[in-house]
Parts: structure tokens; sequence; C-alpha cells
């Protein structure tokens, strides 16, 4: 913070004397003095009054006095923030871009700011560092700003119960513009649903690496892989363009922009795929048999055990009245999304960002890695510092590793699932570190000063966001395999 305060004042110091210096190279020329002439009447060489006029030196209160007085001005006129003309703010803006810490890491030599050096020259060369400084503040304060923003986000989920109304509006608009009347969502019906937008589907082999799907805006065309990944759902690639061309996302303006489109592109897409009323109708009558499982609704509308997760987390605390919370974790341990309105405590860093922290080893969502059987879901029960909570959690294969998704809630509220029955149960004192990051004292005792363990980087940890018109995508070979598959 020290740091950060002097390096402020450092700053509005520049400022103050390149301003006040070029006030008094504006008035000295009005006034038709030369330099020799304003240096005789302060007692100076004319090189020092042009080392003030640069901007080089701060002035000590006697000598701005004696100065106002040779210029016939007050020292409060002298002291003014704003330059004394057009061309002194363009000066003034090229000297601070010179001396700051970006352009001395270009290795550039210092440009010389004379008459002949043009307004448009400065404009251009102003412009340039701006878009240089944009970009380096983009790829080095990008971590810290998109955990803030994601942490924000969460935030504004969990005061929603992560319950979007107007795009379960969207999604019933839609369906019941193709004719849907419940239940689960074909693979044709999507198909039916492309063709009422105005686009026609186009399997190919040849998809850029960094797309899960390219949308022909131009003409009407969308282009998916002719081979889906294991696990995945081709219902699910076609939904997210379709939600993404409904929304009308654009280039984000931030990260929270970007962060936000991409919430809202699987919320849709996933009430496409799981329709409010239907879910609700289910999801109540297994309320009131006390028979609650995710399972289970994955398996009514067909679709992936974490979109079910989502899912359910969507319509329970909005239509059931069920606080919850959902977690998705790596086998490292790590945390990889996450959202509660059920006061469980996550792991946090000190912005408050869940992800990329490790769970507590005790959590069922690192027990069930334990767990020999994945045909079964894996229940248990555990007793955290807020409260007993029970959660339901299954493991998912992926090209990335495998990971745990699990759903919990509070234990007044486990009564209405299947499996709250499970004798499994365990106890964490997270995040005190007595609970499961401390090794135990004679393994300590013994490894702790004889081993040398090297990390694994989690790349993802210090990467910045990416950036382009549509982040994480090579834009050009986008645009080639357009040009490619252009019927023109």
């Amino acid at each position: 913070m020290d740091d950060e305060v002097r390096t402020a004042a450092e700053d509005e110091g520049m400022l103050d004397s390149l301003t006040v210096g070029r006030r008094i190279r504006q008035l000295r020329t009005d006034r038709g003095l030369t330099l020799e002439d304003l240096g005789a009447a302060l007692g100076r060489a004319a090189s020092q009054v042009s080392v003030i006029e640069n901007g080089k030196r701060e002035l000590k209160l006697g000598e701005l006095q004696k100065l106002a007085r040779t210029l016939q001005v007050s020292v409060d006129e002298l002291l003014s923030p704003e330059p004394p003309s057009k061309r002194a703010a363009l000066e003034i803006a090229l000297e601070r871009a010179q001396r700051g810490p970006l352009y001395a890491s270009l290795g550039l030599p210092p440009l010389p700011v004379r008459k002949s050096l043009s307004d448009d020259a400065i404009q251009t060369i102003l412009g340039l560092h701006d878009e240089l400084q944009r970009l380096h503040r983009e790829r080095a304060a990008t971590p810290e700003e998109a955990r803030r923003a994601n942490t924000q986000l969460r935030r504004q989920m969990r005061q929603r119960n992560n319950y979007f109304a107007e795009l379960e509006a969207r999604a019933k608009e839609l369906l019941s513009a193709v004719g849907h009347e419940g239940g689960p969502l074909s693979q044709r019906v999507a198909s039916d649903l492309a063709s009422h937008l105005g686009f026609s589907l186009h399997y190919v082999p040849d998809l850029p690496s960094s797309t899960r799907s390219v949308t022909d805006l131009a003409h009407g065309r969308i282009y998916l892989p002719v081979n889906q990944g294991a696990g995945s759902d081709p219902r699910s690639t076609l939904l997210q363009a379709l939600a993404s061309h409904v929304l009308g996302v654009s280039e984000p303006k931030d990260y929270a922009d970007f962060l936000r489109q991409r919430v809202e592109t699987n919320y849709l897409a996933a009430a496409l795929m799981v329709p409010e009323h239907s879910a609700v109708e289910f999801l109540r009558a297994a309320k009131e048999k006390r028979e609650l499982s995710v399972e289970d609704l994955r398996d009514a509308f067909a679709v992936s055990y974490e979109t079910a997760a989502h899912r359910f987390t969507n319509l329970a605390t909005e239509h059931l009245g069920i606080p919850v919370h959902f977690l998705k974790v790596h086998e490292s341990g790590t945390l990889s999304k996450a959202y509660e309105n059920d006061s469980v405590a996550f792991p946090t860093d000190a912005l408050g960002a869940v992800e990329g922290q490790l769970v507590c080893r005790y959590w069922s969502a690192r027990r069930v890695f334990d767990v020999d059987d994945r045909f079964s879901p894996y229940h248990q029960y555990t007793d955290k510092p807020s409260g007993t909570y029970w959660c339901t959690s299954r493991i998912q294969s992926t090209s990335r590793g495998d990971f745990s998704v699990s759903v919990g809630t509070p234990f007044a509220h486990v009564k209405w699932f299947r499996g709250r029955d499970t004798a499994n149960r365990s106890a964490s004192t997270c995040p005190d570190e007595g609970c499961c990051r401390r090794p135990p004292a004679d393994l300590a005792a013994r490894w702790e000063h004889a081993s040398l363990p090297s990390a694994r980087l989690n790349s993802s940890l210090l990467a910045a966001m990416p950036v382009g018109i549509y982040p994480g995508v090579d834009s050009t070979e986008v645009f080639e395999f357009l040009e490619a598959h252009s019927p023109d």
C-alpha cells in the first residue's frame, strides 16, 4: 500500500511540474521574453529556466512567488491544473508517457518534443502508447480482475437464488414457437429451433480447434463437429450457439461482461434442455415422495449429470424452497466451479474468489474420489463450522481429468432427498489449517526437511483473459474456416 501511495504521489507531482513548466513557457513567450530574459529576472541561468519549463524540477514556494511577480500573474494562476493550451496538453501527455515505466521498458530513445513535431504525430504516438498500456494492464491485471469479477458474479447469483426469470421466459417462448410441449428436448426439436431462428446446420470435420461451434451470421449457418467428444451432448453445443445468438452476445467490454455472457448463455441452453415447467412438476412430485435426486432429473431429461445439477440449483430454491450449494472439483482437489445460497463456507482467497482453491479433503467432493463404485451416487453428511450439510456427489471424466460434481443442502432440508439414510459421515474444521492442510506430526517430523517436491503449476491461475472479439478463440483460424465453407 505504501508503494501504491508513493507512486500515486509521484505521478501527481510529475503532473504539477509539467503543467506548471508549460504554463511558465506559455506566459514567457506571450510576453516576448527569452529564456535569458527570464533567467536574468530570476537570477538563474537560461539552462535552469529550461529545466523548469520542461517540468524536470519542482519549484519551491519562494521561487513560484518570484516567477508569478515576474510574469505578472497570481500564484494560483501559475498553479492551475489545466494545461495552458491544447498543444501544451499534448506535450504534457507525451512527456508523462515517456517518463513512465512502460516506455522505459520498450528500450526506445527519448523523443524530443520540438515545434516540428506536429499535433497529429503526438496524438498518434499517444494512441499507440495507450493501446500498449491497455494490453499490458490487461495481461498483468486480468487474473486479479477476473477473480474479483467472478466473486461479484457469484454474489449476484446468490441474491437471485441462481434463478433468472427472464431467461426462463425466453426459453419458454422459444420452445413454444417450435411446438415443444414439455419433457426432454430431442435432437430433432433442437434442430427445429435452429430452423425457426433462421439457421441451417452443417456438421464438418475441420472445425477450428479453439471452438465448439461457429455461427455464420451472414449466411445463416451453424457449423458443428462431426464427432463430439466423449461424454459431450450434441444438443448442448447447438443450443449454446443458438443461445449466444438469441442473447445478442458481442465483444465483451471487460472480464465481468465476459463472465456474465457465459453464465447467461449456459443458463438459457440448459433451460431449453430442461424446461422449467416440466422440471418443476417433476421435482415437486419427487419432493412430495421425499425422493429428490439429481440422478432422476438427469435421466428424466436425458442430460449430463452436471447439467442436471446446475438445473437443480436454478429451480430448487425458487420453486421448492430448498437452499443448496454446488461444487465442481478437479481430482487434484482444486475448486473449478461453485455456487451456494445455504451459507456453506467455501475456501476462498483474500479477494473472496473460490476458483483454484483447495477443497477440504473430508468433504464429499473429495471423498468420492476414494470410492471404487462410480456407478452409484455417493452421499455424505459433513459437520462443518457453519453447520451440518448433506451432499450427493458423482465423478465425471473429461479430457482434462476427473471431476466430482456435488449438490448439497443443510441438514434441516435433507429429509426431502433420496440418500438421506447414508451412514457416511465426516467432520471438517476448514479453513482451520489443523483440519487437513497440516500433515500428521509424525510424517512431518520424518519428511519435512528430507523432501523436495516439484509442483505442477496450474497455468490457468496465471493466465490472462483471452483477448479478441470472442475471448479464447483464434479469430484468424475461424475466419479462414468460414471463408473455406462459405456458400458464396
